[in-house]
């Protein structure tokens, strides 16, 4: 294990020269960093803004960069993560919807770009899954119950239902898929955004 930190390039680069000189190959990149600031723009400072760029973007940029010239000698992949808020919008949490909607545009750019290369590139798209980051929102029950209603399965997702979905996407049985982002969100993105009238 070699602690990184992704929004650091001189770092990114150390960490992928490591991960060649120990192991010779890279078959796969899984891009997981992440970090959120809620709230309205108007209250949010510059180092907000920066902060959840250089990780969630800059750094799936850095790992992308440092990554495809070895992804291209194994005809690896690469799974990003970005989120059903890069796919929608959420209140209160533009920074971040911002920072996970480049993530999934990102993912279509590579994989029409490095698809000839033989790379494969996907994302999944969690909803709310359980996670050092949300916590503070597990942790709230009004919150809880709010989410609960809205998701067809009656509760988020636990992260193992998600790692299970990158396994998928990085393997043989999706050889033929790239350009795809996944939600992996219990079947929250099938609503409209209408309630349940039953």
């Amino acid at each position: 294990m070699r602690p990184t930190d992704v929004a650091d390039v001189d770092q990114v680069k150390g960490l992928f020269a490591d991960v060649i000189d120990r192991f010779g190959r890279l078959d796969v990149l899984v891009n997981n960093a992440g970090t959120a600031v809620g709230g309205p723009i108007t209250e949010a400072s510059d180092e907000d803004w920066r902060r959840v760029m250089s990780i969630n973007v800059d750094g799936v940029f850095y790992c992308c960069r440092a990554a495809l010239p070895h992804l291209k000698e194994s005809n690896g992949n690469i799974v990003n993560t970005s989120s059903v808020s890069g796919i929608g919008g959420d209140w209160g949490m533009s920074i971040y919807d911002a920072s996970k909607g480049a993530i999934t545009n990102f993912t279509r750019a590579l994989a029409l770009d490095h698809g000839k290369d033989g790379v494969r590139v996907n994302a999944v798209c969690p909803s709310l899954t359980r996670s050092e980051l949300s916590a503070g929102l597990f942790a709230n029950d009004a919150i809880m119950a709010k989410f609960a209603d809205r998701f067809p399965t009656g509760r988020p997702a636990e992260p193992e239902e998600v790692a299970d979905v990158i396994v998928f996407l990085a393997g043989h049985d999706a050889r033929f898929v790239s350009g795809v982002n996944l939600p992996v969100d219990g079947g929250l993105s099938a609503s409209n955004g209408q309630p349940d009238m039953g």
